[in-house]
Order: C-alpha cells, then sequence, then structure tokens
C-alpha cells in the first residue's frame, strides 16, 4: 500500500462514522475524505463502508483496516513520545512511572522538580503495569525488587527502603504493645490483597500471620497507610513514611530480608538527554537524605 493519505482517511471515518467528523479531525474538505476512501475501495476492490442517512458504518473489511490502522496510529504516537524526549532544553513532556506505594516520597520531588524547570508538563504514571520505556511510554521508570533485565534499558541503583512494623498510638492504647512474636501473630493487621505480592514483607506476612488476623486489605497501597494511621490495625511501611507521622509507634524491628532495592531504568535512546539526565540528577540530590548503601 503506498498511499498512507488514503488509509488515515479510511481510519478516521472508520473511527467517527461520519465524513464531516473525519474531515474535521483531519483538517480537510469532506469531498477530500469521500475522494480517499473511493480512490481506497477501488484500489482494494472491496466496500470498506456502508453508507446510510447517518454516516457511515465499517463493514468486516473496515473493521479490520480499523484494526490494523489503530495499532500503526499508536506506534506513531509511542514513537512521537520518544522523539519529545530528545533534545538540549529541559522542556515538554516528562512521563514518570513507579508503584503507587511511592507517591508520598516522589511527588513533593517531582513538584519542586516542577517548580524548578516550569517549562516542563510532568506526567506521573502508577501502576502495577510495566510500561514499555523501548516504545516511549515512559523516559523514567522506578521500579522495586530485584535488578531489572529488560534489553537496551540503562539501571542504576536508586535507595533501599527499609520496612519495619508499625503501628498508631490510638492502636497501641486499645490493642497493647506485642511483646514478642509469639504476641505479634494474635494482632490485628493491615495489608495488600495482592496474593502474587513479592515483597519480602508482603511474603513474611503470608506466612505468618494468620489470615483471620489480617482485617483490612486494599490493593491501593496508600489506603493500606491510611488504615495503619487510622489504627485499624498493625502493618508495614517504610521508614522514610514514618517521619510526618509522630502517631507512629515502631512495633517490630526490621530484619534485612525486608528491604526493597530500588532502581532507575531508562531506555538508552533517551538516557542521555538533557532533560532525563537533569531529572535523574535533581531526584538523586532531593533524596540523598535517604541514601543507603547501594545493593550490589
Amino acid at each position: 500500500m503506498d498511499n498512507w493519505d488514503e488509509i488515515r482517511t479510511a481510519f478516521q471515518v472508520a473511527r467517527l462514522g461520519t465524513v464531516s467528523g473525519a474531515a474535521e479531525v483531519l483538517g480537510v474538505h469532506h469531498a477530500t475524505v469521500i475522494r480517499h476512501i473511493d480512490a481506497l475501495e477501488q484500489r482494494l476492490g472491496v466496500k470498506l463502508f456502508q453508507r446510510h442517512a447517518r454516516g457511515y458504518t465499517a463493514t468486516e473489511a473496515g473493521q479490520d483496516l480499523l484494526r490494523v490502522a489503530q495499532a500503526t496510529d499508536d506506534q506513531f504516537s509511542q514513537l512521537a513520545g520518544r522523539l519529545k524526549g530528545r533534545g538540549n532544553e529541559v522542556s515538554g513532556e516528562l512521563v514518570v512511572t513507579t508503584l503507587s506505594g511511592l507517591s508520598q516520597l516522589l511527588v513533593p520531588v517531582m513538584a519542586e522538580f516542577q517548580k524548578t524547570y516550569p517549562d516542563v508538563q510532568l506526567s506521573y504514571l502508577t501502576s502495577t503495569r510495566l510500561f514499555r520505556l523501548e516504545y516511549g511510554e515512559a523516559h523514567v521508570a522506578i521500579r522495586a525488587g530485584a535488578v531489572p533485565q529488560q534489553p537496551d534499558n540503562v539501571v542504576q541503583p536508586f535507595l533501599t527502603l527499609k520496612y519495619k512494623i508499625y503501628g498508631s498510638r490510638e492502636y497501641i492504647d486499645r490493642h497493647g504493645m506485642p511483646e514478642g512474636f509469639d504476641d505479634l501473630v494474635k494482632h490485628r493487621f493491615v495489608g495488600t490483597d495482592n496474593s502474587q505480592s513479592r515483597a519480602p514483607f508482603a511474603r513474611w506476612m503470608s506466612e505468618n500471620i494468620p489470615a483471620r488476623q489480617v482485617v483490612f486489605r486494599s490493593g491501593d497501597l496508600t489506603s493500606v497507610r491510611q488504615g495503619i494511621l487510622s489504627g485499624v490495625g498493625l502493618g508495614f511501611l517504610a521508614d522514610y513514611e514514618c517521619g510526618t507521622h509522630p502517631e507512629l509507634v515502631e512495633v517490630y524491628a526490621a530484619p534485612d530480608e525486608w528491604a526493597t532495592s530500588l532502581w532507575l531504568v531508562t531506555h538508552m535512546d533517551l538516557h542521555r538527554t538533557t532533560k532525563v539526565q537533569t531529572f535523574l540528577k535533581f531526584l538523586k540530590d532531593q533524596t540523598k537524605h535517604l541514601r543507603a548503601a547501594a545493593p550490589e
């Protein structure tokens, strides 16, 4: 196929269902849209649309074209995201992705970054889905756990988060301070509802705390934190989370295996761009007070 204008026109007609809507999106006259559709149908030898008073409805062949054109459009959008990261200015879109539970740590840092570089439009994506840096879905990923192994990515150690079991003073006043492990497992807990979590402390909880004692679960780590602060039960929090919450009490010392490593991940094509390098340096500078020995 050598005429992408016709395919793009057919894609918009299939997506919007009208010639006028496609013409408006494409910035052309409606007669141009009709001419492109007629030429493409003649070239392919099939009807792509059923014409009716309300507009155009894609035939089975038209639906096939729509799916292929949608995938192509998505790929071009992803490519555009990668190209936006190039250049020597600290401006434009910057997409950072990580787990939602790190918002308390990262959002204040990113807010300061945006104040320092006001021409940057920040997008902060939090999801359990692994965003594909090679397709330009994000400029910087902050990932937890084992060293990321995806090819063509640049991986740097960021932080080691140390977790302990905490409870609110309200909870301790009502239920008492656990005295040793045997007493600890009798207490009420707040935890994640993700049974597949690879976090060391989550595995410890599933192996040692009876399910009936986990009285509040959530897939939203911010809600887990709030449940602990609200006195619902004991739970795991990173040390950095507790500095601004004097109502929290450390309940159980943290063994080394509860620690979680964080990694800064960038794609090799964007790693050395001015914008990405500036953000990485800013992030490291703003969190240096939390810096622990880098994992080997």
